[in-house]
Parts: structure tokens; C-alpha cells; sequence
């Protein structure tokens, strides 16, 4: 068996349909939108709704961690045009017809922290599952599938006007854990709680991540752990007990998945 993973597409709708080239499936584990691309603010959500300028603007707020400054001027734009979140679905909705319709089969995806998991049935088609707290056979493995993620305050345009779906309490996100159970591969968007998995070198900051991930790693020892999230981490695999754990990559910066075999 072959099987090709990726994590935080973010938009690359080009790169995601050539993915599963050579694979007996894809595993797409979340973080489809994309809302900035901080290497290029023209791309994404926030320059098609607010304009290329305000776009740098937030970007540069965020990479510079002014998160004040950064909370003001996301509720500042969203004030200005109504409904905010009428206008990010809006936008969403075309950003999946055109993931989804790309992705090839069969593939199983979770969501990510950035995604809207209520839009996901509108664009779903035979052989795209989509999963979370649940597991799929693949080449008689077992894949156990945690979407989703557990947020810190939330920052910037990301407050409590927007319901994007994603966001679960500890205990919601340990209660998908706990539901997947013994596992070959444990799936999931964010890492196990592990300083070097979580730490963002770029950012320069630790990223959210799951204690409940790591706690079931150590009692049941899945022979892989695999989620992304964390763009520019400062270890990508670490091995604890027989679990490889494999932050499988920045699919829109890299364009390539991680290739599991067995």
C-alpha cells in the first residue's frame, strides 16, 4: 500500500489534484481555506473581501505579533461590511467547489482550524470521506481521524463574531480522542503536546496542541502519528515508545505530501 498525506493546503487547489498521483488513497488532514498568504497577502480571503492593503496590513500585524493592534483592525473591518459571517462563507464556498472538485479518490479528510466543517456535506462527492472522531480501514490499517482544534484567546479577525466550526473545548477534542481508540495511524490536524512538534521557527512561537493526542500515543502506540499545523516546526518527526510522529508538511509552501508505505 501506498498512501500520500498533506496538511494545510491552504487554497493550492493545483498541487491537491495531483496529491494522490501514484497513491492507493489520500489523507488530507485539514486547513483547506486560505484566508492570507503571509509570504504574499494579495492571496487569500482577507485581500479578496478587504483589499490587498489591508491584507499586508494584518499580516504584518500578525507576524509581528501586535495581536492588540491586530484584534482593532480585524473587528474594524468586519464592522464595515456587515454580516462577517455571511462573507466568509461566501468566499469559503468558492474555495471549496474548487478544492473539493479537485481532490482525487478516494480520499479522507478532517478539518483543520482554519475550515467550516458545516460547509463540507455541500461539497463532498463518492469516494471523499469526510471524518472526525472516526475511523476508516486503508489497506487494513487502521486510520483514526481527530479534526478540529482546541484555540487559545481568539486574535484578530478571528473573534467571537466568526463561528467557523472548527473550535472545540479540551474536553470535546479529548472525547474525539478517546472515540477513535486503538489505531494504526492517529490523524489528526494539530500535533501532541511536545515542545519541539508545537514550536514555530518562523512565528517564533508555540502553535496549539493536544495533550489528549499525546496521552493516547503513549497508552496505545500507534505505529504513526501524523497532523501539520505547525508550518515551520522545530522537529518534524520524533519517535515516542514504537510511535513515528510526522508533522507531514506545509503542502502549500512544498506542493508534495509524505508518502507512508507498508
Amino acid at each position: 500500500m501506498r498512501v500520500h498525506v498533506v496538511s494545510d493546503v491552504h487554497g493550492s487547489t493545483e498541487a491537491l489534484a495531483k496529491a494522490g498521483t501514484g497513491a492507493d488513497a489520500l489523507v488530507v488532514l485539514g486547513d483547506l481555506l486560505l484566508y492570507v498568504d503571509y509570504a504574499d497577502p494579495r492571496q487569500g480571503m482577507l485581500a479578496e473581501l478587504f483589499g490587498s492593503e489591508a491584507a499586508h496590513r494584518f499580516a504584518a500585524l500578525r507576524r509581528d505579533h501586535r495581536f492588540a493592534e491586530l484584534r482593532a483592525f480585524g473587528s474594524e473591518m468586519l464592522e464595515a461590511r456587515g454580516d462577517p459571517n455571511a462573507l466568509i462563507r461566501d468566499v469559503a464556498r468558492q474555495q471549496y467547489a474548487e478544492l473539493f472538485a479537485a481532490m482525487p479518490t478516494p480520499a479522507y479528510a478532517t478539518y483543520g482550524n482554519v475550515d467550516i466543517p458545516e460547509l463540507w456535506p455541500e461539497f463532498r462527492r463518492p469516494g471523499v470521506h469526510a471524518l472526525d472522531g472516526e475511523v476508516a480501514e486503508i489497506g487494513g490499517w487502521r486510520f483514526g481521524f481527530v479534526g478540529g482544534w482546541v484555540p487559545r484567546r481568539a486574535r484578530g479577525i478571528s473573534g467571537p463574531a466568526l463561528r467557523f466550526g472548527a473550535d472545540c473545548t479540551a474536553e470535546e477534542f479529548a472525547a474525539k480522542v478517546e472515540a477513535v481508540g486503538e489505531v494504526d495511524v492517529l490523524c489528526s490536524h494539530i500535533p501532541p503536546a511536545v515542545p519541539e512538534l508545537r514550536y514555530d521557527t518562523v512565528a517564533r512561537a508555540f502553535e496549539v496542541a493536544s495533550p489528549a493526542i499525546l496521552d493516547a500515543i503513549r497508552r496505545t502506540q500507534p505505529r504513526y502519528a501524523l497532523f501539520g499545523h505547525v508550518h515551520q516546526p522545530l522537529a518534524r518527526r520524533m519517535r515516542i515508545g514504537r510511535t513515528e510522529c510526522v508533522n507531514v508538511g506545509h503542502f502549500r509552501r512544498t506542493g508534495e505530501p509524505f508518502v507512508l508505505r507498508w
